[in-house]
């Protein structure tokens, strides 16, 4: 005897968030950096080990997608995204900041569960 069961009142899926999106600032400072010094080349945002959190943001310069990259395109700017950091960084907004003494690409990660002191690393 075969038990075959069907669902009536299946629930509907959730969506996932955008993988990675963009602030207007990040948009705008990437578009200066892809028309100046970085033409022809893409960003890519890695998640790697580092520091005593354990998990750090990690930015290279690179010529062209590699096997697996995601790419996010966001108001005419591309990003490309490593493959293994695609489940840390789900719902991720990359931001730009500049300050009096500073200035660089941020993160606002919903599935970082704390950072260590120095703010350089994370744990999810």
């Amino acid at each position: 005897m075969t038990t075959t069961l069907h669902p009536t009142n299946a629930t509907p899926r959730r969506g996932l968030p955008p993988l990675l999106s963009l602030s207007e600032a990040a948009v705008a400072r990437l578009r200066r950096l892809y028309e100046s010094g970085e033409e022809g080349r893409l960003l890519r945002v890695s998640v790697g080990t580092k520091g005593c959190s354990g998990l750090s943001y990690q930015m290279s310069w690179v010529a062209a997608p590699g096997p697996g990259d995601e790419t996010i395109t966001q108001d005419g700017v591309t990003v490309l995204i490593d493959r293994q950091a695609t489940l840390f960084l789900i719902g991720t907004m990359m931001d730009y900041r500049e300050g009096a003494l500073e200035s660089g690409f941020t993160f606002v990660n919903p599935n970082e569960k704390g950072r260590c002191g120095c703010g350089e690393s994370f744990h999810v």
